[in-house]
């Protein structure tokens, strides 16, 4: 009796999560794949918190501090602004209603931005650089600057924003990321270590490696030297 109750009551209205709910025309495989190119800010955000997480460097936190601020400056242009999507695209749901500038657009250039700068001024070029090094810098930016292009073009293909909503968003992202590198480089990285030697952040593990200008090839150094070292001392204990 329980059971043919519970059936005949009206059942509830659902409605899903919309932190990744992004719409494309059915059967459209070019939409499906920009669709999933959309998505690339996320992944993004997920890769920062991961390196946080892991490596808690100072650069990397503020840089993920940047991101946070530029994504709350859009909604507040957003919320100034007040223009609306375009009225052809009909999607269910969407996060506000305006798109003036796209949220993604600004992220996704504030982050290639900033990324070029820290490329081409953080990690210093020396003069015994390697023309693979530089090759693997030109390389990356490219990719960079296509994955950017992908993410701006998407949004006008999938009619959540116009182009100049996109081009707008682009720019502000750009005059962010610059502006933020620049506060980040003159402002932020001389107090890091008096930061990096805060009670708090020694607890934490959090370290300042803006002193060092290849941090992947010193990692790497340091890692193997000391794994050498200690398979040397494991070899003598054996004998």
């Amino acid at each position: 009796m329980a059971s043919e109750e519970q059936c005949s009551a009206p059942p509830p209205r659902w409605q899903s999560v919309s932190l990744t709910h992004v719409e494309y025309p059915a059967g459209d495989l070019t939409g499906q794949m920009l669709a999933y190119t959309s998505l690339l800010p996320m992944a993004i955000l997920v890769g920062f918190v991961t390196l946080i997480i892991f490596k808690r460097e100072l650069h990397t936190i503020s840089f993920f501090g940047g991101l946070v601020m530029n994504e709350g400056l859009n909604w507040l242009l957003k919320h100034i602004l007040q223009e609306p999507r375009p009225c052809g695209g009909g999607h269910s749901t969407v996060t506000t209603e305006y798109g003036m500038p796209s949220s993604h657009s600004q992220f996704i250039w504030f982050f290639v931005v900033y990324f070029f700068l820290f490329l081409y001024l953080r990690m210093h070029q020396t003069n015994n650089a390697r023309c693979v090094e530089l090759l693997w810098r030109h390389v990356l930016s490219i990719i960079l600057l296509g994955v950017a292009l992908a993410v701006s073009y998407s949004r006008v293909y999938l009619l959540y924003h116009t182009w100049s909503q996109v081009i707008y968003g682009g720019v502000a992202g750009t005059v962010v990321g610059v502006v933020w590198f620049f506060i980040t480089q003159e402002v932020l990285t001389p107090i890091f270590p008096k930061i990096a030697a805060w009670h708090l952040s020694e607890f934490f593990l959090v370290r300042d490696t803006s002193l060092i200008p290849n941090i992947l090839w010193f990692e790497y150094t340091v890692t193997r030297s000391e794994a050498r070292n200690r398979q040397r001392k494991l070899g003598t204990k054996l004998q």
